[in-house]
């Protein structure tokens, strides 16, 4: 039994030596292959990007680690800079790229680069590459010689390592917490663009014989994915904040996607304007489940054009509100600024073929100083359709038209069905709407005409209300024919010591006696248009021309018109002038009756 303990001890032993000396072998070997390899991975990996973008960009790093049994490798303090020079050069041979780029990080992490094959191969086949917190500039100018030309490299970029490599692949290229700066160079003076936390991946880069004439890749990529999550931007008035819940775009869909879009005021509704220092409107607006489809995205990173087939929004509301009570800016024109002009000052080319709106809430308030009251209108769940949303020069050449096609609900209540037809190429901002209102109860507008017209609606009925404007920059000009029954109304003033509104007792029985008419069409059931001419001050906004100029058709078609106030401005004279004669009457009186008494008492 000794001897069998001695000999499987003396057996244990070898074997642990052997794996012991095999180990330190494979050590050893791993170590010089180690050493050997950072040479060879450091020149190539220079090589490769200096001779692969047409000796356009040069990559350098102060420390390369290796680790030939993981495949790993890092490169420590990366730099990727374009050579000035060379690409004034391309720029003479017509080759130069729209964009140029500046990459630099701390820490690129290259994983799984298999040696033995790059070796024995000439295949240079990479797993992953990972760009840690990156600043990345590109910088935008846009060459003629480059329109039209198809997503991939100029020269393939096989032409220029086949002389030692056959195969340069990467299945992954990952940007990790980018920080994105954008320089557009076909604008003088602009101010660059710029955006942290972005996240990018490139899947499978491949540079073959046959990879720069493959239909499927652009730029030799098969995909390109991008995320950005929550994304917070403050203008830079110091007014609002732009915020994005999520973003994530899909290059081989065309689909990006976004959870939400807001733009939040920094002030609320009354202080907004006092912040501003002056009455200037407040926008506040949440977008929810942003959809856009078919983008083109080598145009868009060419020439940083958006062109959408679709773009489809779901959920949401834009509530815009001002402050009557303060003064206007001083020399404030909102002139210019109707939608479609807005669009035609975005300095980034877009086209959207079709915009599609769903259950989207839209409040537009005023407050109104006179009446110390803040009046407001709702059109809820607002649906439709909008058109040719574009500022391009060569798509409004073929059609200059944007048309929007919306149906939503007056307070929750009246059904709307409006159009609009927007002329993209007009100076003077022309654009024209129409619609129908049906039925609902009159009532319910009292949430405007009360703090706004001082017009209280104390009963009503509309069947029918149907417009159709033309419309520029100096005002609106068209048709209101309003169907309705059982009206009555009652006019009311400000009481300071009641802290609210009154109703105008004998103004308002006025009203209803000479000036509005209780019904229409009336007893010859003749529905006659009223014509409405309404001149637009420079300062106010497309909401309130458009609420303002069908608020005065409303008004000519229960009979508020200038003739029939006039006429009650002339009873209400004549109301004066007798109850003042009443008065002195009285008085002269008092003052005889008073004399008589004093002469009596004299005779006594």
């Amino acid at each position: 039994m000794p001897d069998t303990r001695r000999y499987r001890y003396r057996v244990f032993k070898w074997i642990a030596c052997t794996l012991l000396s095999v180990f330190i072998v494979l050590a050893g070997i791993a170590w010089l292959l180690n050493v050997k390899s950072r040479p060879i991975l450091t020149d190539r990996i220079k090589t490769l990007l200096y001779k692969s973008t047409d000796s356009l960009y040069t990559i350098s790093f102060t420390k390369v680690s290796t680790n030939i049994i993981t495949g790993n490798a890092t490169l420590q303090n990366v730099k990727i800079t374009p050579d000035t020079n060379r690409f004034k050069q391309l720029i003479a041979l017509k080759r130069a790229p729209n964009n140029l780029y500046t990459v630099s990080l701390k820490k690129l992490v290259v994983k799984h680069f298999h040696p033995l094959t790059l070796y024995r191969e000439k295949k240079l086949q990479l797993e992953e590459i990972i760009f840690d917190k990156p600043e990345v500039t590109m910088v935008n100018q846009q060459f003629a010689f480059n329109e039209g030309r198809a997503p991939r490299p100029i020269k393939s970029p096989y032409d220029i390592i086949s002389k030692n490599l056959k195969e340069f692949s990467i299945k992954s290229i990952r940007f990790k917490d980018v920080s994105f700066k954008y320089v557009n160079k076909n604008r003088i003076n602009s101010t660059p663009f710029s955006i942290d936390d972005l996240n990018i991946t490139l899947t499978d880069l491949l540079v073959d014989s046959t990879s720069a004439d493959d239909p499927s890749r652009f730029y030799l990529l098969k995909d390109i994915v991008i995320n950005l999550n929550n994304y917070v931007y403050r203008t830079p008035d110091k007014m609002y904040d732009i915020k994005l819940d999520k973003l994530d775009f899909r290059a081989t869909t065309g689909k990006l996607r976004i959870n939400s879009f807001a733009l939040v005021p920094l002030h609320d509704e009354m202080n907004f304007g006092k912040a501003a220092g002056y009455a200037r409107e407040r926008f506040n607006i949440k977008m929810s489940d942003i959809m856009l489809n078919g983008i083109d995205l080598p145009l868009y990173i060419s020439k940083q054009e958006l062109w959408a087939k679709e773009m489809a929004i779901t959920n949401g509301f834009v509530s815009v509100f001002n402050h009557n009570g303060l003064p206007s800016k001083p020399q404030e024109s909102k002139i210019g600024k109707f939608p479609h002009q807005l669009l035609q000052l975005v300095h980034a080319p877009i086209l959207v073929q079709k915009i599609q709106l769903k259950d989207i809430n839209v409040n537009y308030a005023v407050y109104n100083n006179e009446s110390n009251q803040k009046g407001h209108i709702t059109f809820e769940h607002t649906s439709g359709i909008i058109k040719n949303a574009t500022n391009l020069e060569k798509i409004k050449a073929i059609n200059p038209i944007m048309e929007v096609n919306l149906n939503t609900y007056l307070f929750g209540q009246g059904k709307l069905d409006v159009n609009f037809i927007f002329d993209l190429t007009a100076k003077n901002g022309a654009f024209s709407y129409n619609g129908v209102l049906h039925n609902f109860n009159a009532r319910v507008l009292n949430q405007i005409t009360k703090p706004l017209g001082l017009v209280r609606i104390n009963r009503g009925s509309v069947d029918k209300l149907k417009f159709n404007f033309k419309a520029n920059d100096l005002g609106a000009k068209g048709t209101v024919a309003f169907s309705y029954y059982d009206l009555s109304v009652a006019l009311m003033k400000n009481d300071p010591e009641k802290d609210h509104l009154v109703t105008r007792g004998f103004l308002s029985f006025l009203a209803n006696a000479l000036i509005i008419k209780s019904e229409n069409p009336g007893a010859d059931g003749k529905l006659v248009p009223v014509t409405v001419n309404y001149s637009r001050p420079a300062n106010t906004s497309f909401f309130n021309m458009i609420w303002k100029s069908l608020f005065t058709g409303i008004k000519y078609s229960i009979g508020i018109t200038e003739e029939k106030q006039d006429e009650v401005r002339e009873h209400i004279a004549k109301f004066k002038a007798m109850r003042a004669n009443h008065i002195q009457r009285k008085q002269k009186r008092l003052e005889r009756r008073i004399k008589r008494e004093q002469e009596q008492n004299e005779k006594r």
